[in-house]
């Protein structure tokens, strides 16, 4: 199957009021985990490698090609976005190797600078046909996260995407990046208030610290995209520390990183039916 643009998963969901999901990968084994719990679920996908995993790799091109190259024979519409680059010259490198979309994520900066350099990547990527997702508020993992304070402003953000032409928002509505508990509590007033407020689709991080009821009531309320990596990495990991727990003298990596990219297959279909249905 030809690889397919986040533009078109992301805008399809939007005019649809549902869900669509994006899963991130950090190697080459939960691409395929992503891939095959796209098969069984029978939904389409969105695959996010993030500056994170590019820093751990050293660079983004070999685990670009190996996404790109699961993705263009896999039996479900896959895009490829790459996630929380604060690095302008990687957003171009992704352009270049073939990512349909960046999220450039300068929210850490002052508003003004903010929305300054987000238009001028905005810009770039849009001569290229890239799609373009920003990030206003604090979805982060420390301390005050979930004060009101850190939350996005709708007015705010109108503004923001005005000023900046980006084609999807990250807002802060509770969530917040790297739990392991499914205990956060999404205000679902201030994401409707943004739906109607914010004339493009809404982007949710942080989701795997939401519960399935809270996905669902935040795609009511008006979230369009909804990002998990933590949720997927734990089933990945719980299989692999099961495998290497009974058998101690086990070496051959393939038969433990096997049974981690089957678990994270199976939990990757049973989000992608929950968020996409």
């Amino acid at each position: 199957m030809t690889l397919a643009t986040t533009a078109s998963l992301v805008s399809t969901a939007y005019a649809e009021g549902r869900g669509v999901a994006a899963f991130n990968a950090i190697n080459l084994e939960t691409v395929e985990a992503i891939a095959a719990g796209a098969e069984t679920a029978n939904r389409p996908v969105i695959v996010q490698i993030s500056e994170n995993a590019v820093r751990y790799h050293g660079g983004l091109a070999p685990l670009a090609q190996a996404a790109i190259a699961v993705a263009s024979n896999a039996a479900m519409p896959i895009s490829l976005h790459l996630d929380h680059a604060t690095d302008e010259r990687l957003v171009a490198i992704a352009v270049d190797l073939g990512f349909s979309s960046v999220m450039y994520d300068a929210s850490q900066l002052s508003y003004e600078e903010n929305l300054a350099r987000t238009a001028a990547v905005v810009r770039r990527c849009h001569d290229r046909g890239a799609h373009v997702e920003a990030e206003l508020g604090e979805v982060g993992g420390k301390n005050g996260v979930h004060a009101p304070g850190v939350r996005t402003d709708p007015e705010e953000a109108a503004a923001f995407v005005a000023g900046t032409g980006v084609d999807a928002l990250a807002v802060a509505v509770g969530s917040s990046h790297k739990m392991t508990t499914r205990d956060a509590a999404l205000d679902e007033a201030l994401i409707a208030q943004l739906r109607r407020t914010v004339p493009v689709p809404l982007v949710l991080h942080g989701s795997s610290g939401v519960s399935d009821a809270g996905l669902r009531s935040a795609i009511t309320a008006g979230m369009t995209k909804i990002n998990v990596a933590t949720q997927l990495n734990k089933a990945f990991t719980a299989a692999v520390r099961e495998t290497l727990g009974a058998d101690p003298a086990l070496v051959d990596q393939r038969r433990y990183l096997g049974p981690g990219r089957d678990a994270m297959a199976t939990e990757a279909a049973r989000l992608l039916t929950l968020i996409t249905t």
